[in-house]
């Protein structure tokens, strides 16, 4: 007795069939992998830019805090100013002038008549810098409120697709009394 021949595999179209189903789920894999990776590189960039540019600020803060006589404006002296500006100078606690200003989307500072120098990473666009200078005059006639300084900044990292915008914000109070 003879049996029919048997025939075993797949034909040439479920072949392709699968071959295809497969492919189409792999690119749309590759995509999300590649989205993850976008979105890592793109969070290291910020973190990185963010952690300097609150250096930065950190920095400016501790000077402020032991500083006196906040002038807002490119001047010297005492001077308030509610309204904010985008320059500010104060005596450090070595009684040193020192300028803080936005310039061109950077921040820079000034030590006395020395030249400005850059504080902000150059990954960082500082869009809007603003401080607020509030109680600058010495105390008197029983008023208790110590100097203070508002600092505003709108700033942004990258540009494009991968532009992510953010603010920062600080208040420092100064730390010696004021009499």
């Amino acid at each position: 007795m003879t049996y029919p021949p048997i025939n075993r595999g797949f034909t040439i179209i479920e072949l392709i069939t699968a071959v295809s189903v497969f492919l189409v789920i792999m690119v749309i894999s590759m995509g999300s992998i590649l989205g993850v990776f976008n979105a890592n590189t793109k969070s290291r960039t910020l973190r990185a830019a963010i952690t300097n540019l609150n250096f930065a600020v950190e920095s400016m803060s501790k000077e402020m805090r032991f500083g006196h006589e906040y002038y807002c404006g490119a001047g010297t002296g005492t001077q308030d100013c509610p309204s904010g500006d985008y320059q500010m100078s104060f005596h450090d606690a070595d009684d040193h002038i020192i300028y803080y200003r936005l310039a061109t989307n950077i921040i820079e500072k000034k030590e006395d008549s020395g030249p400005y120098i850059r504080l902000t990473p150059p990954e960082v666009v500082i869009d809007s810098l603003n401080f607020y200078v509030l109680n600058s005059q010495p105390l008197s006639g029983g008023d208790s409120n110590q100097p203070k300084v508002l600092i505003k900044i709108q700033s942004h990292v990258g540009g494009g697709k991968t532009r992510t915008d953010f603010a920062l914000q600080t208040l420092v109070s100064q730390r010696i009394l004021d009499y």
